[in-house]
């Protein structure tokens, strides 16, 4: 599905947030990046994006390489959703409407069928009754909700979740990881930068470790949980269980 080849990615100050990273992501997989904060996980899942430019190295999005300059940027986004931390919702727009955007502006469809659509996602993550709300008016956990549905209603090739649990309360982190497994368990190809260690465990095909923006290790989640090669990866490990 997508493809990173020897990422590197320097910021202007000098800072080296990816150096030589590779990553293969298989059509139905559900990768999880995980690393301490300012690893680099964002910055990854933003150049699979191409929200950032790469300064070396390839990325290849279904058979396609994306990272060429020329190639037409808001397209490839097309085929693409990607969830934020901070959610990123219009706060000018209602729920209805924040979903109903892409289809309607990028995907051409008509204003009711992009709101057909989008009631049918307020179903699926559980807000029908939200439709006409605009976004100040929920919680945290129901934001995320409607970002997810956001993210979908494109139906994308590849989902990408920067840290989705990382602005929420404790007591709403359960609500938007359910809506997760449910789409990997419908099979939908998801790569995810999370602290969620349990989550990982129990979801993910595949699991990067990411360390100083490099991928110490990768493996399946028993390999990487159960017997982890590097030492680094194990002092992570150890700090994050006990957290």
């Amino acid at each position: 599905m997508i493809v990173a080849q020897n990422v590197r990615k320097v910021f202007p100050n000098g800072h080296v947030a990816l150096e030589d990273v590779s990553l293969t992501v298989d059509a139905g997989e559900i990768v999880c990046v995980v690393g301490r904060s300012g690893a680099g996980k964002s910055t990854l899942l933003r150049c699979l994006n191409l929200l950032e430019d790469v300064d070396d190295g390839v990325i290849t999005f279904q058979g396609r390489e994306v990272s060429d300059p020329r190639v037409d940027r808001r397209e490839v986004r097309s085929r693409m959703g990607m969830v934020f931390q901070s959610y990123n919702l219009f706060p000018h727009l209602t729920v209805l409407d924040n979903i109903a955007l892409a289809p309607r502006k990028v995907h051409r469809l008509s204003r009711a069928d992009a709101h057909a659509r989008a009631r049918d996602l307020l179903e699926r993550v559980g807000l029908p009754e939200k439709a006409t709300v605009h976004p100040d008016r929920l919680s945290g956990g129901q934001q995320q909700r409607v970002a997810l549905a956001r993210a979908l209603a494109t139906e994308p090739a590849l989902v990408l979740l920067d840290e989705i649990t990382a602005a929420l309360d404790p007591e709403l982190v359960g609500e938007v990881l359910a809506l997760v497994r449910d789409l990997a368990s419908e099979g939908t190809t998801m790569v995810l930068a999370t602290h969620e260690m349990g989550f990982a465990r129990d979801v993910a095909t595949q699991v990067c470790f990411l360390d100083g923006g490099r991928v110490l290790e990768r493996g399946t989640p028993d390999e990487i949980f159960t017997a982890p090669r590097e030492e680094r990866t194990r002092q992570f490990l150890r700090r994050v269980l006990a957290d």
